[in-house]
């Protein structure tokens, strides 16, 4: 792991946020040569919803700091042992854990963006949407009532529908390998619902939503609007089709979303910052927050 402080960054790490103290914590990365307040990322990791953690993901909080954001970069709990909704609910439960702590942290509360890849882009999508729309469950309406919207929502390379795994190679053959790590996230995750779309699992599937939500009067389904989305994805990622999708669906919602599409990038290539996709992928990232956050 890099030094944070050779890049002028302050990190707090391992605060619990939520009552599962194993699986409920959070790192901060603090931009310390920087004014306060700070903007803020709060950034969510992937894993296809039963692997990796916050510690795994040290380079996107680093990145983002340097920057001059301050980060939350969160862990939840795993699935199969802990299937849908653990790793919602505690996504929001960090956020607002994040939102009692802003002041004391340093962060500035009118600019707040959420961001996360792959599984973790599916739950900062949730988590948008929660915080934007008022929902029946408890955790979610917490995040609506809170008062601090996110003003920005990046969901890098996202699995934005978890139900119908058997969608990708449906419609172009994968290779087995790939079929089967889809198909075991979405087991793992859905584990003892049902793996067909539904309202008991509907914030598993956010894409669901506002495809849903395409011919009901924006204000009844989002009285609140919605943020600008950015999505970037590899066009050799086999969830390039979810990331369409949601550029779709966010265009008939008349919701500003950036989806650029990296010839040649595999799932999760902007993890790999010596590769130039990568590279050009992070200043489109850093140059959306800047437009919508400074």
């Amino acid at each position: 792991m890099a030094n944070p402080k050779s890049h002028g960054i302050e990190v707090e790490r391992d605060l619990v946020y939520g009552p599962h103290a194993e699986w409920n914590l959070l790192d901060i990365y603090k931009p310390v040569t920087r004014p306060k307040p700070w903007p803020v990322v709060f950034y969510v990791h992937g894993g296809a919803f039963h692997l990796l953690s916050k510690d795994t993901h040290w380079l996107m909080g680093l990145v983002f700091a340097r920057f001059g954001y301050l980060v939350v970069n969160i862990s939840y709990r795993l699935a199969p042992k802990h299937p849908y909704p653990a790793a919602i609910e505690d996504t929001c439960a960090a956020y607002l854990w994040m939102v009692k702590n802003l002041e004391r942290l340093g962060g500035d509360p009118t600019r707040v963006a959420v961001a996360g890849e792959s599984a973790g882009g599916n739950l900062v999508t949730a988590l948008t949407l929660a915080a934007y729309q008022q929902r029946p469950e408890p955790w979610a309406r917490a995040v609506h009532d809170c008062g601090v919207l996110p003003r920005a929502s990046l969901p890098f390379c996202a699995l934005l529908e978890v139900s119908r795994p058997e969608r990708f190679s449906a419609r172009r053959k994968l290779p087995r390998w790939i079929d089967g790590m889809l198909r075991d996230a979405s087991t793992s995750y859905l584990h003892g619902h049902s793996f067909e779309p539904g309202p008991d699992t509907e914030l598993a599937d956010p894409l669901r939503v506002f495809e849903e939500a395409a011919g009901v009067p924006h204000e009844d389904r989002f009285p609140r609007g919605l943020p600008p989305f950015f999505a970037p994805v590899g066009t050799r990622d086999p969830l390039l089709d979810d990331t369409r999708r949601l550029e779709k669906a966010l265009a008939a919602l008349n919701v500003p979303c950036e989806a650029r599409y990296y010839p040649g990038g595999i799932h999760a290539f902007h993890a790999m910052v010596w590769d130039p996709a990568a590279r050009r992928c992070w200043r489109d990232a850093l140059a959306f927050l800047d437009r919508h956050l400074r």
